[in-house]
Parts: C-alpha cells; structure tokens; sequence
C-alpha cells in the first residue's frame, strides 16, 4: 500500500520517547520530515540520532517544547512553517496525568490535567489549522487512552480529560471534513511503555506483590496474550496521518490487542 508520505512534513509531540518516539520512527521509514519536540532538548538530541541512525536518509529535526506552555507552542509551529512553509501532520500526544482516586486529588492536579491532557491538543490543533486550510489537506492524530472507551480504576484525571479530547476531536473532524482535513483519536491499551511500567510498579506496590506478577496477570487478560510494542501502535497512527487514509475521520479507536470489552 502506497502511503504518499515521501515528503510530508510531520510534526509529533511528546516524541523524546515512548509512543512519540516509535511513532516519529515510523514516519521516517516512510520518508516524511519529521519533527519530533519535548521539554528536554537533551532527550530529542538523542532520539533524533537515534531515527536518523534507523531510517536511512531520514530528514528529522527537534525543537523543544512544554505542551503546558502556549508560547512555547507556538514557536515551534512558527518554526515548522517558517522552515518548510507547510504543515501536513500534527500528531498530538503528552504525558499521563497524576493517578489517583477522587479523594487524592486536588484543584491544582485538575487545573493542570486540564492543561496537559486537553489545552495543549487544543491549542497544537488550532496551531495547525490555518496552514492545513490553505493547502486543502490535512491530518491530526490525537494520542488518548483506553479510558475514552472503558475507565480505569484510580485514573480519574485521566478517565475525565481523554472523554473531553474525543469530544473535542469528534466536534473539529466535522467542522474541517469539507477541507479534506482528517482528525482522529487513537487510545493505547497495553503497550509497552514508560507509563505502562509506571503504572505496573504502582499496582504491585498496592497489592504487595512482584511487578512481575502484576505483569503476567494483566497480559493474561489480553486475547493476544501479550503487551503491545511501541512500534506495533505506531504503524496505526502513521496509517490514519497517510493519504491512504482518505475516509476515516471522527473516529475513537483504541490499540489494545482485543482486551477491551465495550462495543
């Protein structure tokens, strides 16, 4: 299948690691220029040679920026656009907020939930819009949660916040559809990553017991029988921002290898 991604200009949040990271990865294998962005300019120093030492040929650039910080949103799209005079994708994706019940959390860990987990997709979309308007073509990807489709006990901020950025999604994909712009939202069950093994350390913690047997009992309720892998999750995210995707949009999917059980 021909991707028509050689080219592209992409730009991916939150990508010094993780599922950013595999998902930048994945769009240099497919020839896009890609521009991968966090807080640490030390990490995407590195992930950037990392891709470059990957996909051969790779066109990948970094800027640092803090999804909680307008300004700095803002000088990065600058950037993008002022270097390449257009902007094809823009992959959406931040940090898990802080875990807990409703009793462990405060105004202060909403306010800034709030601005984590939703502000910031708001205001990289709205970032984005003018130059994908103009070109009459456009892709966003939302990175989410398994929460949009089933909550998650002790995830409160999170359960909230990700149903708020399917909303937000859903209503913006109607609005720019006539523009050939395509939003969609992605949620990750299981896969593989930093937060998961975070995540995993806090229930062994809680039960008393080995993050290893937290592991296999949460694997053995998977259909698949196994976690995903960070790259496995990014060759979704790379299809629904191709041009082979010229249909989908509005959508809430979630990557779980078949563990959820909601319709």
């Amino acid at each position: 299948m021909e991707l028509g991604l050689k080219g592209k200009v992409a730009v991916i949040m939150a990508s010094s690691r993780g599922l950013g990271k595999a998902i930048a990865m994945e769009f240099a294998k497919e020839g896009a220029i890609v521009i991968i962005s966090s807080r640490s300019e030390i990490a995407l120093e590195q992930a950037a040679a990392e891709i470059k030492n990957a996909a051969k040929d790779a066109e990948v650039y970094y800027q640092r920026c803090d999804m909680t910080n307008e300004e700095d949103i803002l000088s990065l799209f600058e950037f993008v656009s002022g270097k390449f005079g257009r902007i094809d994708i823009l992959i959406n994706n931040t940090g898990g907020p802080k875990t807990g019940g409703f009793l462990e959390v405060d105004d202060g860990d909403w306010y800034a939930a709030f601005e984590q987990n939703l502000l910031s997709y708001i205001r990289t979309s709205r970032a984005v819009l003018p130059y994908m308007k103009k070109q009459q073509s456009g892709r966003i990807v939302n990175i989410s949660s398994s929460s949009t489709k089933e909550v998650i006990d002790r995830l409160i901020l999170s359960n909230t916040f990700r149903a708020g950025m399917v909303g937000f999604a859903k209503t913006l994909a109607r609005e720019v559809a006539k523009d050939n712009i395509m939003v969609n939202t992605v949620g990750p069950g299981r896969i593989l990553t930093d937060r998961i093994k975070e995540l995993n350390e806090i229930a062994a913690q809680r039960q008393q017991t080995t993050i290893e047997e937290v592991v296999e009992k949460s694997a053995s309720q998977i259909p698949i029988d196994r976690y995903g892998e960070p790259e496995e999750f990014a060759k979704i995210i790379v299809f629904l921002a191709s041009s082979a995707n010229s249909y989908l949009t509005g959508q809430s999917l979630v990557v779980d290898g078949g563990l959820l059980r909601a319709l």
